[in-house]
């Protein structure tokens, strides 16, 4: 019998919190009504807890290490490379390497608002469909990416979202895609978030 599909939510100092609660939220909600989900708060360097952009500070479970299906990575800052963000994490270059090693390694990737920058410093949405923030999606362009303009994009095993609350959005499509319909729906009417077909590509 197949286990529950395993997310690990990567954070760093500066990443935008929206980003990453929402989705966790609706992750770990729909595993506490039993969908088949598991998901942890992972670094993307050994640490205790991480600072959000706007400073909220989490505890996390340990360091991304890839014992999971899934990767699913928030953006924030991605305009000012000297602060904490996902700009500095790509001109420091140790999560988009490490991010590239665990896509070689089979892993799905989920990213949202310029988390999938992330993604494309690290390769993975070169020649792939993708969107992210409004304001990167010239720089995805330029990486190679085939920008598709919509709240979420589904390209197999390759999923992103646009800007900050496309998150939700993002989360609701992981759970319908791993859980099913039914469980998406039910998590949209806890939240009383519209329920709709989310992803341009979904089946």
């Amino acid at each position: 019998m197949r286990g529950p599909t395993r997310i690990q939510i990567v954070v760093f100092d500066g990443f935008d919190e929206l980003d990453a609660v929402g989705p966790f939220e609706v992750l770990r909600a729909a595993e506490r009504a039993g969908a088949p989900l598991r998901t942890r708060w992972v670094a993307a360097e050994a640490c205790e807890r991480v600072e959000g952009g706007h400073g909220l500070r989490i505890g996390v479970d340990g360091v991304v290490d890839g014992e999971c299906e899934w990767i699913l990575v928030p953006g924030g800052a991605w305009t000012n490379p000297e602060v904490p963000g996902c700009g500095l994490e790509i001109r420091r270059g140790v999560l988009p390497r490490r991010l590239a090693d665990l896509r070689a390694r089979g892993l799905g990737m989920a990213a949202v608002c310029t988390g999938t920058m992330l993604l494309a410093a690290a390769g993975i949405t070169r020649g792939r469909r993708a969107i992210t923030h409004h304001v990167a999606i010239d720089a995805l362009a330029a990486s190679g990416a085939e920008v598709v303009r919509a709240r979420v994009v589904d390209d197999g095993d390759l999923l992103t979202a646009g800007g900050v609350t496309s998150g939700l959005d993002l989360a609701l499509h992981m759970v319908a895609r791993f859980a099913g319909a039914d469980a998406a729906a039910a998590g949209g009417v806890r939240m009383e978030y519209p329920s709709a077909p989310w992803a341009q590509g979904a089946e």
